[in-house]
Parts: C-alpha cells; structure tokens; sequence
C-alpha cells in the first residue's frame, strides 16, 4: 500500500480539541456544532456563528506549510485509512498568552458610532495604520479593554486525524 511522502498532495480528516475536550476545529461534519447557538435552521454557511460550518476533508501538499508542521510531518510514512495524534504546545501553536497584548483604551478615543460588547472581535489599526484583530474583554462607560492574544494563545492542541488519501 502507498505511502505518504514529502511534497505528495494529500487529503486528511481532522478533529482539533484543547485539554478540556472542547472541539476547536475539525473536517467531520457536525464536530463542533451546538444547535442551541443556532439562531436559524439554516446555518450550514457558518453565517451565525454557531459552529456549524460546512465541513469536509482538507487537501494540503505535506511540507508545504499549509497546515501545523507537527501534523505534516506526521503524515509521511501513513497510509490512506491510518490515524495518528499530534499534541502541539501552545508554544508551538498559536504562542503563549501574553498579559502585555492586553490593553486599555479610553472610550473618547474610539470612534463615536462604536458600540462594543465584551466577546466581539474587531479590527483595529494601531499608530502605524496597521490592522490586527482584538476581542473586547471590558467595557466601561469610560473605557474599553481590549485583547489582542490569538483566541487559542496558551492552549495545547490535540489533532485527531487520518490520512483519507494519497492524491
């Protein structure tokens, strides 16, 4: 039976959780999808945010970079039906939490028709004009505190995945 190598084009399955069990990510359909955050019957597009996303396997070129070395390099020498699992520390995923990527910014300096609410996530643009993503953490009547850490920053990832085929 073949195997997988570098630089073949291949088709995975995958199911990513934290050390809790909650589902991050994953191709399987309905991994991940609670229904109760759905606010219409038809969510497949992933439009309201509840997690239901249309799913299906991932294609990736191993060592291309298009997805977490650990996992392409644990690709080469699998065969179409074989599994493996792949912890990533957080180090190595998306980077420790960092409390200095946390910061506060006084409400007369936002613009005046922003309304934010704690959990949204925004794109901001810092002195340099350059955007990056936040999610607001604190809202006071005089201040807004922001986070600017991946939502995964200090997580360990644990991927389930299986090699579907060799393209």
């Amino acid at each position: 039976m073949a195997q997988a190598q570098k630089g073949d084009r291949v088709t995975i399955d995958f199911t990513g959780t934290l050390e809790d069990g909650t589902v991050f990510d994953s191709t399987l359909e309905g991994a991940g999808c609670d229904t109760d955050d759905c606010e219409s019957d038809d969510c497949g597009d992933g439009s309201c945010g509840c997690g239901c996303e249309e799913s299906g396997p991932m294609t990736l070129t191993i060592g291309g970079g298009e997805f977490f070395e650990q996992i392409e390099e644990a690709l080469i020498g699998m065969a179409p039906g074989e599994k493996k699992t792949v912890v990533i520390p957080a180090a190595e995923g998306f980077g420790e939490y960092d409390e200095e990527k946390v910061f506060t910014v006084e409400r007369s300096d936002l613009p005046p028709d922003l309304t934010p609410e704690v959990g949204q996530e925004l794109v901001i643009s810092n002195e340099n004009d350059e955007d990056f993503g936040v999610t607001v953490v604190e809202v006071t009547d005089e201040s807004v505190t922001f986070d600017a850490n991946h939502p995964l920053a200090g997580e360990d990832l644990t991927y389930e995945f299986q090699l579907v085929e060799i393209l």
